[in-house]
């Protein structure tokens, strides 16, 4: 008898911009975070490409 497929759930990553202070840094819900930027479209760059780079465990 076969035995049934373990499955695991898909953790969905959602990233965000933090402000601290002068700088701003992305941050995801799965613990990784980015430099800290001086410019928030640097900081929503490097969400973007944690997004694109980062398969869904």
């Amino acid at each position: 008898m076969a035995q049934p497929e373990e499955t695991h759930p898909v953790q969905e990553h959602r990233t965000t911009t933090i402000e601290q202070g002068r700088f701003c840094l992305a941050r995801c819900t799965c613990g990784w975070r980015g430099p800290a930027r001086r410019a928030r479209s640097l900081a929503r760059t490097d969400a973007e490409g944690h997004l694109v780079n980062t398969p869904l465990a």
